[in-house]
């Protein structure tokens, strides 16, 4: 047998020349189809690579798409590998040496394109077949190829370069091989063996040195270790504990309710250097009387860190089961019932009223001082890349904390602001000013007239106090009176980046 380091060199250079890339694929099935695949949907791809024995397409059916192809359109889709080479690599079985004879997949293997804390790279990514290829519910062990919480954690990363990031509950490895972009060393965990197989497969396939390490959450982090970044796709999702319900290890921690994520945030001060961030996405149970951020600020009592959570999604109990026992494969029949049930009387038995989805950013203070508290809900599509708009949010915080008197600030407005004004017809002065960001978290904040023309006056000319002045002239009011009035809301426009410090 070759040696798997050769057979993956092999395979990476037979891919790149089949133009099996997220590009490549687009141009090969048309946009129709490459935006069906975005949402699982394979038979427009299917359609459009029907009967074409290009390598590009050869390797979308039996990698993406999770069909058979023969043997020997495999062999002259992957001249350097084979399939001999493929199934040593444990990627395809073969039921026999002939060129006719079928070959089937064993893993999903796909082109990943990014573009985060450098140039844009190109990646192939190796995971478990999912249902749309098997048409069966999910094994116990099965490893999460990128899906949508995936990308939403690596958009919402701060990319800031460190020595050394720890990925908690790396599945595949995605996360992993994004910090790798932009720290020295990447140590990364998981509780599945099968997921540590994988990422180190695709660790070698990608060329990016992991540490990879076995254990539950920071059990495997040695004493006295420290980083710069955490992140954590963990499994938080809030699953019935009863022998009735499966449990996958991508996404059920095996402990009750919402606490896996409770514990996890309790943990980090150990592991994170003064200054170091920690992102992960968690859900949270909502219950009567007590607000989502309410319960998430219980579970950083006492911790120290600084928090900036964003909830992004709410679920009622029903929805909620649903999407989680169709995600593991299960189809309508008596079995998802069982299912359903068990999860609607879980919920009801704890008094959980709905669940939230979001991320939560969290940092060790480098400084003494209060921690830093911001929650807030956006439910709206948001712009990517967001780890920009965290890693802004926190210098700001850390700027404004500084600032003595802000009236000798120089304040720019951020160019992706504009703003839009709404008039009775016949009144010369706006009724409502809206401030609206085009990126990022995409915030909208209405603004009465003289804060509209502060905000309007800050060309980096000016300072706030020079413009809060020249208000109080126009408006024959104390210059007190009117800094008073709006140093607070400029302070809250610089914190959500409608503002710009110098």
């Amino acid at each position: 047998m070759s040696d798997p380091r050769e057979l993956l060199a092999g395979l990476r250079a037979d891919l790149r020349a089949a133009d099996y890339t997220v590009d490549g694929v687009a141009r090969l099935v048309g946009d129709v189809a490459s935006a069906a695949l975005d949402r699982e949907q394979p038979l427009p791809a299917l359609r459009a690579t029907a009967g074409s024995r290009e390598p590009g397409a050869v390797l979308l059916r039996l990698g993406t798409l999770g069909r058979t192809v023969t043997r020997g359109e495999l062999d002259a889709a992957l001249p350097r590998t084979g399939t001999a080479g493929a199934a040593a690599l444990g990627l395809v079985a073969a039921a026999g040496a002939a060129p006719q004879d079928e070959v089937r997949p064993l893993v999903d293997l796909r082109p990943y394109a990014a573009d985060d804390a450098g140039e844009p790279v190109q990646w192939w990514l190796v995971s478990d077949l999912g249902e749309v290829a098997t048409g069966d519910v999910l094994r116990p062990d099965h490893v999460l190829g990128v899906g949508g919480a995936s990308l939403t954690l690596a958009s919402a990363t701060v990319r800031t370069p460190v020595d050394r990031v720890l990925d908690v509950g790396t599945g595949c490895g995605v996360q992993a091989l994004h910090a790798a972009r932009h720290a020295r060393r990447v140590t990364a965990t998981d509780t599945s063996e099968r997921a540590l197989d994988l990422a180190a497969v695709n660790a070698a396939l990608n060329e990016v040195a992991l540490d990879l390490r076995h254990g539950s959450l920071l059990e495997p982090v040695e004493p006295g270790e420290r980083f710069g970044l955490v992140v954590s796709n963990p499994p938080f999702v809030i699953t019935p504990r009863t022998g009735a319900v499966p449990t996958y290890e991508y996404r059920d921690g095996g402990m009750a309710g919402d606490s896996l994520v409770a514990q996890l945030i309790g943990s980090l001060p150990s592991v994170l250097e003064p200054g170091g961030v920690a992102q992960l996405l968690a859900n949270w149970e909502l219950h009567e009387g007590q607000t989502w951020s309410q319960r998430v600020e219980g579970w950083l009592e006492g911790t120290g860190l600084d928090a900036w959570v964003v909830q992004r999604e709410v679920a009622d109990p029903a929805l909620y089961a649903e999407t989680w026992i169709r995600d593991g494969g299960q189809k309508p029949g008596p079995r998802f019932d069982e299912l359903y049930a068990a999860w609607l009387d879980d919920f009801a038995a704890r008094g959980v009223d709905g669940v939230g989805f979001g991320v939560v950013t969290l940092r060790r203070p480098a400084r003494d001082g209060a921690p830093l508290r911001r929650f807030e809900e956006n439910l709206a599509a948001l712009s990517d890349p967001l780890g920009e708009v965290f890693a802004a949010g926190l210098a700001a915080h850390d700027r404004l904390a500084l600032v003595e008197d802000l009236g000798d600030l120089r304040l720019t407005v951020a160019p992706d602001v504009t703003d839009e004004r709404f008039h009775t017809p016949g009144d010369p002065d706006p009724r409502i000013v809206l401030l609206r960001q085009g990126g990022g978290l995409r915030r909208v904040a209405q603004v009465d007239g003289d804060l509209a023309g502060l905000v309007g006056a800050c060309d980096g000319e000016l300072t706030v106090g020079q413009i809060t002045a020249g208000l109080a002239v126009l408006g024959e009011e104390a210059v007190g009176e009117v800094r008073q009035r709006l140093y607070p809301r400029v302070r809250s426009l610089v914190a959500d980046g409608f503002l710009r410090l110098p």
